[in-house]
């Protein structure tokens, strides 16, 4: 296996993390057009198929929750299937400038693509458009850049979608009781993905008559999880359903409402962590329901640099080139389909 992942020496960042597009990246190469005026045959062969060699620089955030560490792990794993993929990994940071400074390595090194995970997407855009600039396709995953330009392709969770299918399983659970005790436990308040996930919770509540009554905004940590719940079991004193965004933080959340003596509630998690899933599956926690925020972002990242890089296209799809955006499903996980997701899930 000619695969190398590498830690770069320079204030360098990792992470990232999973899977891949299986169908859309795992088919026949990009064809000349066909001239003779019929349908005709695409010839045998496969995007698997080991072609030039390819080098693509990593970056992406701490791995500093279970999410962000699957997020890595994933991509790296990707890479590895592949012969004709040289990774460049930098070193996992949440200082923009460190990982400014690591894209910088990656323009200046020649790199034939870039995978970025951005700690702040904003604060990242100058410097990926940079690497556009120089001829190098980035693969924006999760935070988004502030110019569409800065990024070849984005790989996206579906944010919005999240809250909303949490807001939906709770109307389903909760619509006929107007006035229903919903709380929500968010994530990092500044960040958009947060902002997104509040509002399609919101939006979905409002079309079945809920609103939510408590809100409290931890930050991704079992430790913030914590304190942000115990904060929240304060303050009210009665609680009908809870959506907390992110499973990661959810283990601090379980610890904060045990050590409170609280169950009169029932919990929708978000992420789609195996901790929560088997919570979930155990029939006795409060713990329903979780929503899936894919960690396999960075993995399909990896594959669609491996595609842009040696001129291929996703040919499952019509389009010759491949799309400029992918967004992943954001489906519930509930005790009638825990069986089917716990086998891919993250450990928190």
């Amino acid at each position: 296996m000619s695969v190398s992942v590498r830690r770069l020496a320079a204030p360098v960042a990792l992470v990232a993390s999973a899977a891949l597009l299986a169908a859309c990246t795992s088919n026949t190469p990009e064809q000349p057009a066909n001239t003779g005026g019929g349908n005709a045959a695409a010839p045998a062969g496969s995007n698997d198929e080991t072609g030039e060699t390819v080098t693509i620089g990593f970056s992406a955030p701490a791995a500093d929750h279970g999410w962000m560490g699957a997020i890595t792990s994933a991509a790296e794993a990707e890479a590895a299937k592949y012969e004709d993929i040289d990774l460049q990994v930098a070193e996992g940071t949440n200082d923009v400038n460190l990982q400014i400074s690591q894209v910088e390595t990656f323009i200046n090194d020649g790199v034939d693509a870039i995978v970025l995970l951005p700690f702040d997407g904003a604060a990242l855009t100058e410097v990926a458009t940079e690497a556009m600039e120089a001829g190098i396709p980035v693969i924006n995953v999760d935070r988004e850049f502030s110019r569409p330009e800065a990024a070849r392709v984005t790989v996206l969770g579906d944010n919005y979608g999240m809250g909303r299918s949490a807001g939906e399983y709770m109307c389903e659970r909760l619509g006929d009781q107007g006035d229903a005790v919903i709380a929500e436990i968010a994530g990092i308040d500044n960040l958009p993905l947060t902002q997104d996930r509040s509002q399609g919770f919101a939006d979905a509540l409002g079309e079945c008559g809920l609103e939510v009554s408590n809100r409290v905004a931890a930050d991704f940590t079992v430790q913030g999880g914590e304190s942000a719940t115990a904060n929240l079991l304060q303050a009210a004193p009665e609680i009908d359903a809870i959506w907390n965004h992110d499973d990661d933080q959810g283990v601090g959340v379980l610890a904060a409402i045990e050590n409170a003596g609280r169950d009169e509630f029932f919990l929708v998690g978000g992420a789609g962590s195996a901790n929560m899933m088997e919570e979930i599956k155990s029939g006795d926690s409060v713990v329903e329901a979780t929503v899936i925020y894919p960690a396999t972002q960075a993995a399909d990242g990896i594959r669609l640099a491996r595609l842009l890089a040696q001129g291929k296209a996703m040919s499952d799809l019509v389009e010759i080139e491949v799309p400029r955006l992918v967004q992943l499903y954001a489906p519930v996980v509930t005790a009638d389909n825990v069986d089917e997701y716990l086998p891919t899930a993250f450990q928190s």
